[in-house]
């Protein structure tokens, strides 16, 4: 290793910070992870008390280390043996103590490869990074691993009747046994808290408001085979490609067409042009989320069954205004599709658009894209990276020794936010590193 790296400063202790220290430690190579809340292994993803919080992927694929495929299903198997399931969906609770035991594992294994810092990060500065109590970190190279963004606003959203954070501790506890509440965003954030609110004894309704009105899909009750994409799906023009999606889900199934794309996604975004890129986010993106990040059969069947009984109603539509007073919240919106203004009423009002993708408005991405050390992709999705995960500067060229992993990846790689896809990530990052000069 003499002449390489020998120290990464990591900032960000969630599951991609903590599991690329642990794959460092394993290849030789210190580091030092820096975690604002000091809970180093869950992040929020896996932080959650609640046991109905199901893993969105089967344990049999949730391995932390790739190349080890049946490493969190033996961990299960050893703790949890009633969790052991292969093919099932285990609490995410139990994952963020089997990534905690991973880290601690291999701490034990190889003593001072790993440092643990508490702290916040306030600036980033040639491989080094100062915290807000003034202290200084410094390394060969800093990896910035710091998970989603804080949660964005809806539109007027502030106030006290307005849950801005579900996950913040005990906001969900002002909400009455029988209180409605209006939820902004119908994706995975919502169904967390409405099946959280209902395992708490609440009985209200949720009356939930999205730009189209979608809700996550369901995995099929065992796995689905993969349906091996076709020239046109992977070569031909974006409107072509979509009329073969559609005419293989039809003869094969759209979930075993999800599962034949999974593993080379990230390779067609690379691929395709800004234009290419920017007709998919604009007209396929929402429809691509609610089948790629699916939830599992029983959360969805849960989910029917408050519809069924008139606690969930689903609408589409954007927020117009919101308004509040002493006794609730008055969300006024324009239907998808024309037609006069309506209303929703309800006591609270749950924030669930999803978090802010904004570097320029980031405490540690904003001065870098200031300073021109880094700059935005673009169609302003993100940060800007080179194939290795390296931030690009404004001038173009890679910084080595600053680079980026996990979901403030997703401009360059876009799959970076399921295990599978943040693993992998984690091996070419680490084989990034340990080639790199020092």
């Amino acid at each position: 290793m003499a002449g390489t790296i020998q120290h990464v400063v990591i900032v960000g202790g969630g599951f991609s910070g903590a599991m690329l220290a642990a794959r460092l430690a394993e290849s030789g190579v210190a580091s030092t992870i820096i975690d604002r809340t000091g809970r180093f292994g869950p992040g929020l993803a896996y932080a959650t008390p609640f046991d109905g919080h199901l893993l969105n992927v089967r344990a049999n694929r949730m391995t932390a280390v790739e190349g080890r495929p049946d490493d969190f299903v033996r961990w299960l198997a050893e703790h949890h043996p009633g969790q052991a399931d292969p093919e099932g969906f285990a609490p995410r609770r139990l994952y963020g103590l089997y990534v905690q035991d991973r880290l601690a594992a291999v701490e034990a294994a190889r003593p001072g490869r790993i440092t643990r810092i508490a702290g916040e990060v306030a600036t980033i500065d040639d491989g080094a990074v100062q915290l807000s109590d003034g202290q200084v970190v410094s390394g060969d190279a800093v990896v910035l691993a710091t998970g989603n963004p804080a949660p964005k606003t809806a539109a007027d959203a502030t106030g006290s009747r307005v849950l801005s954070d579900g996950w913040a501790p005990g906001a969900l506890d002002r909400i009455g046994p029988t209180d409605d509440v209006i939820v902004v965003g119908t994706g995975l954030t919502m169904v967390d808290m409405v099946l959280w609110l209902e395992a708490r004894g609440w009985r209200g309704v949720a009356k939930t408001l999205s730009r189209r009105g979608l809700i996550p899909r369901a995995h099929g009750a065992r796995p689905d085979a993969a349906v091996p994409p076709t020239d046109a799906l992977l070569h031909a023009t974006p409107s072509r490609r979509l009329r073969e999606a559609r005419w293989l889900s039809e003869q094969a199934g759209w979930r075993g067409v999800m599962e034949g794309l999974r593993p080379i996604t990230t390779g067609l975004w690379r691929e395709a042009d800004v234009a290419t890129r920017a007709r998919w986010l604009r007209h396929l993106r929402p429809w691509w989320d609610v089948h790629r990040h699916r939830i599992a059969d029983r959360i969805a069947a849960a989910l029917a069954a408050l519809e069924t009984a008139g606690r969930l109603t689903v609408s589409a539509g954007r927020v117009s205004r919101i308004a509040q007073d002493a006794d609730g919240v008055t969300l006024t919106w324009k239907p998808r599709g024309g037609g006069p203004e309506a209303t929703l009423t309800a006591p609270w009002l749950i924030d669930c658009t999803g978090p802010g993708h904004d570097p320029a408005q980031g405490a540690l991405t904003g001065p870098l894209l200031a300073s021109g050390r880094a700059r935005l992709d673009e169609l302003g999705l993100g940060l800007d990276l080179d194939a290795q995960g390296r931030l690009l500067g404004a001038d173009g060229r890679p910084d080595p020794r600053l680079l980026v992993l996990g979901p403030p990846a997703r401009a360059a790689f876009w799959e970076t936010i399921a295990v599978p896809d943040i693993r992998k990530r984690i091996e070419d990052v680490v084989k990034t590193l340990t080639d790199t000069p020092a």
